[in-house]
């Protein structure tokens, strides 16, 4: 299992060396985060499938479909988003803050992102090669779990596209539907399906020690969503370009979690 683990993270290096590649042509670096999640998907994939003795396992099989149904969803929609829209803001504040040096730098940020994806592929490896008998009602949890984020992602994604089209919204905050409740509802669905492979990999009976490792899935993306690349760089753009009215979304709307809205005083 070592050597598919080396296998993967020269893998993902390989998809982030390209997404560094296909930025510097185009100039926009939105295209990154596409090569991440379509990346980080294959990566899943190849670590849950990859012959290591007798044919797929159903849990094999299973977590192979989930992390390829996150990776397809989420990479088409920022492939898409990438084709017709302006660089990231967050790409671009690193574009004019590292001058000279972005390409060099860029490069180093890219194989930091190749790291992420393998430590979340390590996550879906162990569960997919849990040893215990199944399926069991653990692995139809996992299932689960995974259907709602991707469900609860996507109509976070068209909710957002859906008022951004609309000319009447221009200049206003996002604060129906599912962003009534949380500023980020997409990235709290992005965390909850991860939450399906540490499910699958420790709860079955007779589950391998190695199982833990599963939990660096959601605990990662907990982190980066909440306190490093997700929610701190963009909500400050909102602040400069909202000032006022997204102060008082802040005050009104939970973060992350899904809350019911809180009454201004």
């Amino acid at each position: 299992m070592i050597g598919l683990a080396v296998g993967v993270a020269a893998f993902m290096a390989l998809v982030m060396a390209a997404a560094w590649a296909v930025q510097a042509v185009t100039r926009n670096a939105g295209w990154v985060d596409a090569f991440w999640s379509f990346g980080t998907g294959a990566a899943g994939v190849l670590a849950a499938l990859w012959p290591l003795g007798e044919g797929p396992t159903v849990r094999q099989m299973l977590v192979a479909v989930l992390i390829a149904a996150w990776g397809l969803r989420l990479g088409s929609h920022i492939a898409e988003r990438s084709a017709k829209g302006r660089e990231d803001v967050r790409y671009a504040r690193l574009r004019e803050q590292w001058g000279a040096s972005y390409p060099g730098k860029m490069f180093g940020f890219l194989m930091i992102q190749a790291f992420m994806g393998w430590v979340l592929a390590l996550s879906v490896l162990v569960a997919a090669r849990n040893p215990a008998p199944g399926p069991v009602w653990a692995d139809l949890l996992g299932v689960a779990l995974l259907g709602v984020a991707v469900a609860g992602e996507g109509v976070s994604d068209w909710q957002m596209r859906a008022f951004r089209a609309d000319p009447a919204n221009r200049g206003k905050i996002m604060n129906r539907g599912l962003w009534a409740w949380s500023r980020h509802p997409n990235y709290f669905f992005q965390t909850l399906g991860w939450l399906a492979y540490p499910v699958m990999a420790l709860v079955p009976p007779g589950s391998s020690s190695l199982g833990v490792i599963a939990l660096s899935g959601p605990v990662l993306m907990y982190w980066l969503l909440v306190h490093v690349s997700g929610i701190p760089p963009l909500e400050r753009e909102m602040l400069a370009s909202r000032g006022e009215a997204f102060r008082a979304y802040q005050a009104s709307t939970s973060a992350f979690f899904p809350l019911p809205p809180r009454r201004s005083q």
